[in-house]
């Protein structure tokens, strides 16, 4: 696909996400400021670990589907993003607002970083199946859990912001095959 869908299409689906953090926010305010690390982990885990239940079971006995659980990816990654900069809080330290800036310095970094991969992979995730996004995810937090349990220290390997930004990367391909794509047909 050239540059120019992808971008579109990186951005739709970033948008989507975008508006359920907005929504979010104002449910909740910016509560996973409280998340520590460990935490944040665990809740991408519970995601990608349903996502591939519902694949492999083809049975949702909750309302929500495998496009939400993407969704929800996305957007933790991206807390996880702002966390590794910020550090957690003991509370709620951000404004709406504030959060909302924060969010969006980080879904643009993903973008960019989304479509500079899609230029030199040659855009191999478009020929992907979507069940291999869902074990890419859950190998990312595998190696963010080990990451953790080292401290953070690495050796050879990419750190954990990498790793946030790989599985926002894959589940934003799914949220384009799952959503966008059906929107653009419709």
């Amino acid at each position: 696909m050239a540059n120019n869908g992808a971008n579109g299409e990186f951005r739709s689906a970033m948008t989507l996400c975008r508006n359920v953090f907005r929504d979010k926010l104002y449910d909740y305010k910016a509560s996973w400021r409280m998340l520590r690390p460990a935490s944040l982990t665990d809740q991408l885990f519970i995601k990608a670990k349903r996502i591939r239940t519902l694949e492999i079971t083809r049975e949702a006995r909750v309302e929500e589907g495998v496009l939400t659980e993407f969704m929800a990816l996305i957007n933790y990654g991206i807390v996880g993003l702002i966390q590794l900069d910020k550090g957690f809080a003991d509370n709620v330290d951000l404004t709406n607002d504030e959060a909302m800036a924060c969010y969006d310095r980080w879904a643009e970094e993903c973008t960019q970083l989304m479509l500079r991969k899609n230029h030199d992979y040659g855009g191999a995730w478009e020929d992907m199946r979507i069940s291999s996004y869902t074990d890419f995810i859950l190998t990312k937090i595998e190696r963010i859990k080990e990451i953790e349990n080292h401290a953070g220290q690495t050796s050879v390997s990419e750190g954990i912001a990498s790793n946030y930004m790989d599985i926002i990367n894959y589940a934003v391909f799914a949220v384009i095959k799952l959503a966008v794509r059906k929107q653009a047909d419709e």
